[in-house]
């Protein structure tokens, strides 16, 4: 038996909404601001499924995700098919000229980790690094979309 665990957290970031969406739509570039994830990988033969690789201290997981929902400067919904059970979505919201990213994720955590850790504490610590993590993109598309202007 899992509990699951739910955050959403959210960042504006002042870049045209098709940047955002751009740079976060590129999977595999993810590792680049998402302090705990190793590595993403897409499947070559299904490119709705990519293998992702979260290391962090001791501890290292690995899942294969589907994408569920895809609508360009919109949404991106996903969810584990093997691995580490996870699910969620990235929102994005167009402000003229800026846009706001939500991201939400859910995880089952085995009911013996949950009888160890205080789901409180623990979810304390990811919705803190998934924050530092939009916060992260934040800079990382500001810096990219400057340099595409010069």
């Amino acid at each position: 038996m899992a509990d699951w665990l739910e955050h959403s957290v959210q960042v504006e970031v002042p870049v045209p909404i098709d940047v955002s969406w751009n740079l976060w739509s590129d999977l595999e570039q993810m590792p680049r601001w998402m302090k705990w994830i190793d590595s993403v990988t897409i499947l070559e033969d299904n490119p709705d499924l990519s293998r992702w690789k979260l290391a962090t201290g001791n501890f290292e997981f690995s899942w294969l995700s589907r994408i569920l929902k895809q609508i360009p400067n919109q949404i991106i919904q996903w969810e584990s098919v093997d691995g580490l059970p996870n699910r969620g979505a990235i929102r994005f919201y167009d402000r003229h000229g800026s846009s706001i990213v939500k991201l939400t994720i859910s995880y089952a955590i085995p009911g013996i980790l949950g009888q160890l850790m205080d789901n409180l504490f623990l979810g304390g610590i990811v919705e803190s690094t998934i924050q530092k993590d939009l916060e992260r993109f934040r800079d990382y598309a500001i810096e990219f979309y400057s340099n595409s202007l010069n």
